[in-house]
């Protein structure tokens, strides 16, 4: 199904929202957009398949530093997209860009690399889909918020909470109607456990660039466990948990409740449970954001029982009318008074049959990247802000960063927002910069 067939893919119990449907007629006139992927990877291929099946576009281009992975990828996307074309394949980023001729670039790296993909992207007059968490420091994602201001561009960030449509709902009819009155607390969780196999050191495949690969980052010998899909597990490469999971569900709550920057964040965790790799994430935490009104507390255990089978991961806002819980899955709300209303996600699959088939794809998840992808085009033919603007994406990846220093400080964090700094607490201040491996230059410095 292509541009006006996505005009039916309103599904019984959920109906196209308003607003996505204007943006599908909007899109469906656009002219083809010429789109490259930094990191087609798994995330990248999720999201680039979604953006051919709502949208006129023509992938071009495809970087990564995987030959393998950026091959096969480039193969899948032939097949999928209107042309039949295979798009050219880069091993870097600056060699893709320098051509000059793409219109949109999706960055789907690993987090510590998303900084100076998006940056060079802007700078060559492209507008940017970057996944979450924007950055690997706070002083990266300012940059990359000065960034996109300065250059003009449209930057839509990966939180496709706020594209998913029965959230969409539950924000509009439930809460915005005043269904739970006031909401002085609320609470996001993830409850998934992760692999922790062996971390062996073994020289790089011959079609990985490992030098590439760690970038800024400080350089580590190359494991299986880390590449493909495992960098999630090391601090060199990721937020973690936090950074992966905490920001979708803490970005939802601050859309839901229409809330800014948090004034301080404190966190505690760490590895609670023996480990045969050398992953150094936490395996527990718990954050507490406050906000002007409201607490926001997140918690995650990759261990143990949850506490709510229904819920492994997602949220819930307590308000003195009703308590609402929220997840990629659906949603359930409980008023005081009155009978309860719940909502399962529709998957669509009907409408987009090659989702049946689709290898590793989140079946649960594409309709919200496919409406993300919606606004993202839409931001771009008006040249205004999308739903999930850079500027959203960096208050939700500071709270989360801050969160992640806070556990590693054993304190409480203040912050200013309006300054983009910590307040009364040099040490804490000093860390929202990371050093970067040369020759790479931090953004910040550049």
């Amino acid at each position: 199904m292509r541009r006006r067939g996505f005009l039916k893919a309103g599904a019984a119990g959920l109906a196209l929202p308003a607003a996505f449907r204007a943006r599908a007629e909007e899109v469906a006139d656009q002219p083809v957009k010429r789109v490259g992927v930094i990191g087609p990877g798994w995330y990248g291929k999720i999201d680039v398949l979604r953006l051919i099946q709502v949208a006129p576009v023509e992938v071009v281009a495809l970087c990564d530093v995987d030959k393998r992975s950026v091959e096969q990828a480039a193969e899948i996307v032939s097949h999928r997209q209107t042309s039949r074309r295979k798009p050219r394949v880069h091993s870097d980023y600056r060699e893709m860009l320098k051509e000059k001729d793409l219109d949109v670039v999706l960055v789907a790296t690993p987090d510590h690399w998303h900084p100076l993909t998006m940056i060079a992207a802007v700078e060559a007059g492209a507008d940017v889909y970057c996944q979450k968490p924007i950055s690997h420091d706070v002083a990266e994602g300012l940059a990359m918020l000065k960034a996109a201001r300065k250059h003009g561009r449209v930057v839509q960030v990966g939180t496709q909470r706020r594209s998913t449509p029965h959230l969409i709902e539950a924000r509009d009819a439930i809460v915005q109607e005043g269904k739970l009155g006031k909401v002085a607390f609320a609470e996001c969780y993830c409850y998934y456990h992760g692999g922790d196999g062996k971390t062996e050191e073994t020289a790089s495949p011959d079609f990985l660039d490992w030098e590439m690969y760690v970038g800024p980052a400080a350089m580590r010998p190359y494991s299986p466990s880390i590449h493909p899909r495992g960098w999630r597990g090391f601090t060199e490469f990721s937020n973690g948990i936090m950074g992966d999971m905490g920001i979708h569900m803490l970005d939802m709550i601050r859309w839901m409740l229409d809330l800014g920057a948090a004034k301080s964040v404190s966190s505690i965790g760490g590895i609670m449970m023996p480990r045969k790799s050398e992953r150094d994430i936490s395996d527990t935490q718990v954050a507490t954001f406050k906000f002007d009104g409201v607490d926001v507390v997140w918690q995650h255990r990759t261990w143990g029982s949850n506490p709510d089978p229904a819920y492994p991961w997602g949220a819930t806002l307590y308000g003195d009318k009703g308590t609402l819980k929220l997840s990629v899955n659906g949603y359930d709300f409980i008023p005081n008074e009155g009978p309860p209303v719940h909502r399962d996600v529709t998957m669509e699959l009907e409408q987009y049959p090659e989702d049946k088939t689709e290898k590793d794809l989140e079946r649960h998840v594409a309709p919200a990247v496919r409406y993300h992808m919606l606004d993202f085009l839409s931001a771009i033919a008006t040249r205004g802000k999308p739903v999930a603007d850079i500027e959203q994406g960096y208050i939700s990846t500071t709270a989360c960063i801050l969160a992640n220093l806070s556990m590693r400080l054993g304190r409480s964090i203040a912050w200013d927002a309006d300054n983009h700094t910590v307040t009364g607490d040099d040490e804490a201040r000093a860390l929202l910069k990371r050093p970067y491996r040369g020759p790479w230059v931090h953004p910040a410095d550049a």
